[in-house]
């Protein structure tokens, strides 16, 4: 029987993937895990992955002698740092070890391949959530026009979060408004479902016009959790209108696209608040002026009237008549008499003029 011992083996596999890679090889990974050793080499688990399933995995390495210029190069370009579950592409030297196998020796690194993989994802978050009607849900809600009860979810020692407070605090016109924070994890891998639970309870307190996601920018990777499909859906389908000013300058994120309204920065959407008040307040204020103005109309128009009503009366006053030389007569009981019909022989009479009255007796009627 033909055997081989483990040592020649070994020997003639690492020979082989020196022969089949004799130089370095750009590789397409996901970061598995990552950690920085004391001794400042970054050692990595790399794999590839489908429908949640591990099709392969290797060891990586970036010794001390490269490591902080490729960390330095990487985090300048994408505003982070190598984390797990990134897609990453690497240039790396083929290693075999007769004692610990297969290994990677990283000599450089693609941020951009990083980025680029982000916008495909972002791509097809929107073309997901597009099949399925959620793009314009947030738009078919009602917004108060006075929203005064603000629920904002935020890092509670985000500079995003004070810059809004402090802003919306000190506004010129002196209005108020009640704003509670709802803490979340506002980057990093565990962001989007953080954020979507404080919405949950947003929801179940059941007491806010608004809801508010702000957080003070970032990178281009800091800033893919708003891309996130979950993240997306739990706002689309949130039943209080969501503001978003997550802090970027340039693009804007799904998170954005699904939400109410968006805005570029907190101290934006504050502004945007004080203006729907100073908006509201105009409009009443407008009203005032016109309803008094009518009301000044009606009054007039009432006094108008009762001047006419007053003449009225006045021009029917019998004295007035008196005034013009006319006389009336009244019978014992104090009746105008407007007839001589029912007179007779030896009735009293009273005969009123404007300076006095005369009593009488009938004589005769003619």
């Amino acid at each position: 029987m033909e055997y081989v011992d483990l040592l020649t083996l070994q020997s003639s596999i690492r020979e082989g993937l020196e022969e089949l890679f004799p130089e370095s090889v750009w590789v397409k990974a996901e970061i598995a895990a990552v950690q920085t050793r004391m001794n400042g080499h970054c050692y990595m688990d790399l794999v590839q992955s489908e429908d949640g399933r591990q099709l392969a995995k290797v060891k990586a390495v970036i010794w001390k002698s490269k490591y902080p210029l490729l960390r330095a190069f990487f985090k300048d370009a994408t505003g982070k740092e190598l984390e797990v579950g990134q897609q990453i592409l690497v240039k790396a030297q083929i290693n075999y070890s007769e004692l610990y196998g297969l290994s990677l020796i990283i000599d450089d690194i693609n941020p951009e391949f990083t980025v680029g993989d982000a916008e495909i994802k972002k791509r097809e978050t929107i073309k997901k959530l597009e099949e399925e009607g959620m793009m314009e849900l947030q738009q078919k809600l009602e917004l108060a026009a006075i929203p005064y009860k603000l629920a904002v979810i935020s890092a509670p020692d985000a500079a995003g979060f004070g810059d809004f407070k402090n802003h919306l605090t000190d506004n010129p016109y002196g209005f108020y408004f009640e704003v509670d924070l709802f803490p979340a994890t506002m980057q990093g891998e565990s962001a989007p479902e953080s954020i979507a639970d404080a919405l949950g309870e947003v929801e179940a307190a059941a007491a806010y016009d608004a809801v508010l996601i702000l957080r003070g920018g970032g990178s281009n990777l800091d800033l893919s959790c708003f891309d996130d499909y979950g993240l997306a859906l739990a706002i689309a389908q949130c039943s209080i209108p969501v503001f978003t000013a997550i802090g970027h300058d340039k693009d804007y994120h799904v998170a954005d696209m699904v939400a109410y309204r968006f805005v570029k920065t907190p101290t934006a959407l504050a502004d945007e608040f004080v203006d729907m008040y100073a908006a509201e307040d105009e409009r009443i204020s407008s009203l005032g002026a016109r309803l008094k103005l009518a009301f000044a109309a009606k009054i007039a128009q009432r006094l108008s009237a009762l001047d006419e009503l007053d003449r009225r009366i006045k021009a029917a006053d019998p004295r007035a008549v008196l005034a013009r030389g006319y006389t009336l007569a009244v019978d014992s009981k104090g009746r105008v008499l407007k007839s001589a019909k029912g007179l007779k022989a030896g009735d009293q009479l009273t005969i009123l003029m404007s300076d006095g009255k005369v009593k009488a007796k009938i004589e005769e009627v003619i």
